[in-house]
């Protein structure tokens, strides 16, 4: 009990004596520290004592399937930040192959209190995946944001950056390059926005049916990408969209293995247009998602419900931006 004292009174900054009139439930303590010391407990991962169980704390979760992708630890970021400056403190939960599953993160979230949860990537946007978990949080009434398209069905507000606009700049780009056999390596079968991207490209392209071997599936690994773009290279595509810039790295490695050059024979267009993108070789073009503004986006509508002004339903769409570097050129002969 003494440890467990020492360490909130510290990550509050408090005395010993203010921690204990807190859980004891004592008058002669402001409500920004009795705030303060009930997030210090949260966050060390204490129990609250049974009278004070029924009361959210100020604290939001925020729930990532990876921190190897770039473009997470980015979104992180700024969420982490914008809620800080908002009053609250963030848990971040991040999964890991074998580790602690997106559910069992809602799980340990739920019984910290939280005030709300932020998801980006989650199994929200895979149409094939168990979403109880996320219909535990709406039984519950806990404000949730989901960043990025999700299955419909779910009811959550989403910030998501427009896989349309984001395709018809990549098409456009490889197309005004003189591109005509263009592909793209995409996320699994159920992944929504790889959907959205890939009703975009056949609406630009009016491809069809037969069009769509154009098409490659993959996970959203390097490896995985090599093996789906090698594919694509070797029915004759020049010009190859990704649906991340990981995909979009994975793709100029198999264009190398198999000796074509890029973007001399392969130009390729990368999606998020994350950290050290400027570093590859070579430097990735990419579609940019604009991840600050859709952090802070994210935390308005998470507050905005957490403070009891209501629900925004509606998805907020955000506009990419084309940045182009050196990994498309003139296709072949042009």
């Amino acid at each position: 009990m003494t440890k467990r004292l020492t360490e909130v009174a510290k990550k509050a900054g408090v005395s010993e004596a203010t921690v204990s009139r807190v859980l004891n439930g004592r008058d002669g303590v402001s409500e920004a520290t009795r705030t303060a010391v009930l997030t210090a407990l949260d966050v060390l991962g204490y129990e609250r004592p049974t009278k004070l169980r029924g009361e959210r704390a100020r604290l939001v979760g925020l729930v990532l399937p990876e921190l190897q992708n770039p473009i997470f630890p980015a979104l992180a970021e700024v969420v982490t930040g914008t809620l800080a400056q908002r009053g609250y403190t963030p848990a971040l939960c991040a999964r890991t192959i074998g580790g602690v599953s997106e559910m069992d993160y809602v799980e340990m979230l739920l019984d910290h209190q939280v005030s709300g949860v932020i998801f980006a990537g989650g199994s929200y946007a895979l149409a094939d995946a168990r979403h109880d978990h996320y219909r535990r949080l709406t039984d519950r009434g806990l404000p949730v944001v989901l960043v990025n398209a999700g299955v419909d069905e779910l009811g959550f507000p989403r910030v998501s950056t427009d896989d349309a606009v984001a395709v018809e700049q990549a098409y456009g780009h490889l197309r005004s390059l003189g591109h005509e056999r263009i592909g793209m390596v995409l996320g699994p079968e159920g992944h929504v926005p790889s959907r959205r991207k890939l009703d975009a490209m056949v609406q630009a392209a009016d491809w069809s049916d037969a069009e769509r071997e154009c098409v490659e599936r993959s996970s959203f690994s390097m490896e995985g990408a090599r093996v789906a773009a090698t594919k694509l290279v070797e029915r004759g595509v020049t010009g190859i969209i990704c649906a991340s810039d990981v995909l979009a790295l994975g793709t100029i490695r198999a264009a190398r293995r198999l000796g074509r050059a890029v973007p001399t024979d392969i130009s390729v267009v990368g999606f998020d247009d994350s950290a050290f993108m400027t570093c590859t070789d070579p430097p990735l073009t990419t579609v940019r998602q604009p991840i600050e503004t859709m952090g802070q986006a994210a935390v308005d509508l998470l507050v905005t419900q957490i403070e009891g002004a209501g629900v925004l339903q509606d998805e907020l769409l955000f506009e990419p931006e084309l940045v182009v570097r050196g990994s498309t050129a003139p296709a072949p002969g042009r």
